[in-house]
């Protein structure tokens, strides 16, 4: 009895280091926007920046729900130099030569890197695809469930953004899935 006391416990306390190791690897590996900068000038990749507040309840759903999707953190990990920015963050960022800093305004303030890569709408969360150049491509407000989030992902991913209407791209986005993904 003891000893199969034992190997019980030694079995549940392996599987549960087994799934932590394996959840671990299916994390978005979030860098600093300094590292994605650094990262950018020497391999080309598009930038993926999830610009998020402490207080947003929906930000916090986006990363419990759609971020931590092991498909969904996959593909961002494989296509994009991913970065977390929180909107109301303390210190200076650097982008295009111009240095940005906190703007103590109202109640929260905001980072005026934020506000610019929003054009001023400060909605969250927000997602902002940047290209290969750092140059921006377009921001996607609100929150996402995994499935319409990895559309939009391959979207920009694939660089399809490119040479094909988002109207277009969703219409055909199923008949592009291998077989054991798409819905039925």
């Amino acid at each position: 009895m003891k000893i199969a006391s034992i190997s019980l416990l030694f079995s549940i306390t392996f599987s549960l280091a087994l799934s932590a190791q394996t959840a671990d690897s299916n994390a978005i590996n979030w860098l600093s926007w300094e590292e994605a900068m650094e990262l950018s000038q020497q391999q080309e990749k598009k930038i993926l920046l999830n610009i998020y507040t402490e207080w947003c309840g929906w930000c916090k759903r986006m990363d419990s729900e759609t971020l931590s999707n092991p498909e969904v953190a996959a593909y961002i990990n494989d296509n994009f130099y991913p970065v977390r920015l929180d909107a109301q963050q303390q210190g200076e960022l650097e982008y295009k030569g111009k240095t940005y800093g906190f703007n103590n305004n109202g109640k929260r303030g905001y980072h005026e890197l934020a506000a610019e890569l929003l054009n001023g709408r400060m909605s969250f969360p927000s997602m902002v695809f940047l290209d290969e150049s750092t140059e921006e491509i377009q921001s996607i407000v609100g929150f996402k469930k995994p499935e319409e989030f990895q559309q939009i992902l391959a979207y920009f991913g694939g660089n399809h953004y490119r040479d094909t209407p988002w109207s277009v791209f969703q219409r055909s986005y199923g008949s592009n899935l291998p077989a054991d993904k798409k819905e039925d």
